[in-house]
């Protein structure tokens, strides 16, 4: 019997296929000489992997191991009869461990590898760090021990052997001489010595771009030509300073530092070219100065705090002002003048002035824009710009006049200018003050002396500078009036008070007070208006009674609410009456209908649907015409229809001896004793066919008599309702041609 045990040493992996057998067999109390046993192997690789000698119980691999992908199996190991097979023994258990050697190369999974590090950086600086891994055991010798060394990249790197950190090697590494390096990193095991096996990977290092060039204009001196009359914010001109770095390093901004205390011009940079685009600010003026030098400084945006500046440039820029022909130039370009209404024609409102600012001072003409004096209210001198009145003005018509002077040079008219001249007109006492609306006073017959009959004011179309103060009394021929007197209220309105209470309408229903109005001009204008005083009956409470506006405008007594009421009524009627014309004259519309489409002799108009008269003889349709219904409707005549048959020369039978007689009394009499059909038919003139008749218009029948060649086959065809009348018609056919 043997125990479960591990094999010592451990058997090696790729070991030669049956050529090499377990040092230490497997031996069982039982195996003496003569016995009959062998012994089993069971477990992971048994027989496949490995085999056991079942006389001698030697273990043999029978293929190459490999640990990296098993590195133990565990087995069990019996004795049996060699003949039946039966245990003689408990099953052992073995352990087989397979023993690691090299055979594998380090491996970088990761690579290939990118890195970036900005130029400039201190030596020692780490760049980026590489891993390799190596399958064999790590436990068990140096197999999978790595060293890290650089083949290719000095000597600007450099590289950790345990570690595998890349460094910088090499100081002032500058991103504008070289951007992108490429290293070449070994790593190998067995600890590096001789014999072992190696790995290698590559790793990209870009240089990152810092702040560490300055801006450098392309040229020291710049030179611009720039026409006086360039507009406000166009470009003059531009400059350029180069920066070797890139992106948010390589910007500049620009700015003039000297030569240019007037804030004439300015410069700004342009986000996509990085170029300084020089602009006019203020207006230019070949006469004043002709020429400017400036300085320009060129400067980064975001410098570099750990590099050593100056990161500025400047550049000297001179520009020329080249001289164009100019507009003549208005002294203002708004004149505000004033002129007194009524002023008589050719006086002067005022004096506009321009010049040509060329050097040439050529002269300048006046003119009026006529579009902003379409009236024609204005003159102006052409040569001296003084504006004089053409008509005279009113203030209360306008209060200002807007116009536009234009001035051009003599030798060039293309050179406008304009000016806009606002003209007040000043206000002179012209306008008489009057009554603010047109009184209408009423009086009471009862009313007390002193009583304020009415509150009159007045208005004044003038407007003088100190307000207006308006003046009543009453003509001088009335100042001793018995009746009525005024009293002013010291607010520029006076009020018209009653001197006694004998007013009567009898002895005198109206009164008229002339009332004389003068303003405080200078000198004072004066009007005379007319207060209309009526007397009235009033209520003891003094309400008007007789004399009010409805009492005014309506005589008769009726009130506004009467009259609306009447005035309804009568439209009502109105509308009454057409209404009955209309449908009486649609009652009378006659029978017969003459107009354009009323048929006559072969014509025939059909408007029932189907496939039209078979029957199409012709006849008169003018001895149809009734004289007597052309006025009007034929009187109607309900007649009661009498069953009374007219004996006939001639029958027709069908088959099983169908009498066609007998067949339509029959229906005749179902018919007039049709409890739905209506009583009475009408008889009616058919001189137009289809109006005035309850039933409905009848299509002509050709009788079994004719002499009309009609197939009537086709009624057998309509179904069991006409199968009676398709055999009437076949058997009138078969007569007729026997």
């Amino acid at each position: 019997m043997f125990p479960a045990r591990r094999l010592s040493p451990p058997l090696r992996k790729q070991l030669t296929l049956g050529i090499k057998r377990l040092t230490r067999e497997l031996h069982t109390d039982l195996d003496v000489g003569g016995k009959n046993i062998k012994y089993v192997l069971a477990g992971e690789g048994a027989g496949t992997i490995f085999a056991i000698n079942e006389l001698t119980g030697d273990i043999h691999a029978m293929k190459r191991l490999d640990r990296e992908e098993k590195a133990e199996y565990t087995l069990t190991a019996q004795v049996v009869n060699a003949d039946t097979d039966e245990p003689l023994e408990p099953p052992s258990e073995f352990i087989i461990k397979v023993q690691d050697i090299n055979d594998n190369p380090p491996q970088f999974i990761e690579g290939p590898y990118r890195a970036s590090v900005p130029e400039m950086s201190a030596v020692g600086a780490p760049v980026t760090r590489v891993t390799a891994t190596d399958a064999d055991d790590p436990v068990y010798g140096n197999s999978a021990k790595l060293v890290y060394s650089i083949l290719e990249g000095q000597p600007y790197f450099s590289v950790d052997p345990n570690s595998a950190t890349i460094k910088i090697a090499l100081h002032g590494m500058d991103r504008e001489m070289r951007e992108e390096y490429l290293v070449v990193i070994q790593a190998k095991d067995m600890g590096g010595h001789m014999g072992g096996l190696s790995g290698t990977t590559t790793v990209t290092v870009t240089l990152t771009d810092i702040n560490d060039n300055p801006p450098k204009f392309s040229k020291s001196l710049y030179e611009f030509v720039i026409p006086e009359d360039l507009p406000i914010g166009k470009m003059g001109g531009k400059v350029k300073a180069n920066d070797r770095d890139i992106g948010d390093n390589a910007k500049s901004t620009y700015s003039i530092i000297e030569g240019d205390e007037q804030g004439t011009f300015e410069i700004v940079t342009d986000a996509q070219t990085q170029e300084g685009i020089l602009r006019v600010k203020k207006p230019l003026d070949f006469e004043s100065k002709r020429a400017y030098t400036l300085k320009v400084e060129a400067s980064n945006v975001r410098p570099e705090p750990s590099s050593s500046g100056p990161f500025k440039d400047t550049a000297t820029v001179k520009i020329v002002v080249e001289d164009s022909d100019e507009p003549p130039f208005f002294s203002k370009p708004v004149y505000l003048l004033e002129v007194n209404e009524n002023a008589p024609i050719n006086t002067v409102v005022g004096t506009v002035t321009a010049r040509d600012p060329d050097s040439s001072g050529s002269q300048v003409r006046y003119f009026i824009d006529r579009h902003t004096d379409l009236e024609r209210q204005f003159n102006i001198n052409v040569d001296d710009g003084k504006i004089t009145l053409a008509k005279p003005l009113d203030r209360e018509t306008d209060m200002w006049h807007n116009i536009t002077v234009t001035a051009t040079e003599v030798r060039n008219h293309s050179q406008i200018s304009r000016a806009i001249v606002a003209i007040r007109v000043m206000d002179i006492n012209d306008n008489a003050p009057e009554f603010a609306t047109e009184y209408e006073a009423f009086l009471c017959e009862n009313g007390k002396p002193g009583q304020v009959i009415q509150t009159v004011s007045a208005v004044d179309k003038d407007d003088p500078i100190q307000g207006h103060y308006f003046d009543y009394r009453l003509v001088p021929e009335m100042l001793n009036n018995p009746n009525f007197t005024i009293k002013n209220n010291q607010d520029n309105s006076i009020s018209v008070l009653a001197k006694h209470d004998t007013f009567r309408r009898q002895k005198q229903e109206m009164y008229f007070l002339p009332i004389i109005v003068t303003d405080n001009g200078n000198p004072p204008m004066s009007s005379t208006n007319t207060l209309t005083i009526r007397v009235c009956g009033c209520s003891k409470e003094g309400i008007v009674q007789s004399c009010n506006v409805e009492a005014y405008v309506l005589p008769i007594g009726l009130s506004m609410g009467a009259l609306i009421a009447i005035l309804a009524c009568i439209i009502l009627l109105l509308v009454i009456v057409v209404l009955f014309v209309t449908l009486r004259r649609h009652k009378n519309e006659p029978l017969i209908i003459k107009d354009d489409e009323d048929v006559r002799e072969n014509i025939i108009r059909y408007d029932d649907e189907g496939g039209g008269e078979e029957d199409t003889e012709a006849f008169d349709i003018a001895t149809l015409q009734n004289p007597d219904g052309i006025n009007g409707y034929l009187p109607r005549k309900d007649i009661k229809p009498d069953l009374q048959f007219m004996p006939r020369a001639g029958q027709h039978s069908g088959p099983n001896g169908v009498d066609v007689d007998e067949f339509i009394n029959v229906r005749l009499h179902e018919a007039d004793n049709d409890p739905t059909a209506p009583p009475y038919d009408s008889i009616q003139i058919y001189g137009y066919e289809g109006r005035g008749s309850i039933a409905g218009s009848l299509s002509s029948l050709e009788t079994a008599s004719s002499d009309s060649d009609q197939n009537y086959d086709y009624l057998r065809e309509w179904g069991p309702r006409f199968r009676r009348l398709g055999e009437l018609y076949s058997v009138g056919e078969s007569d007729r041609e026997t």
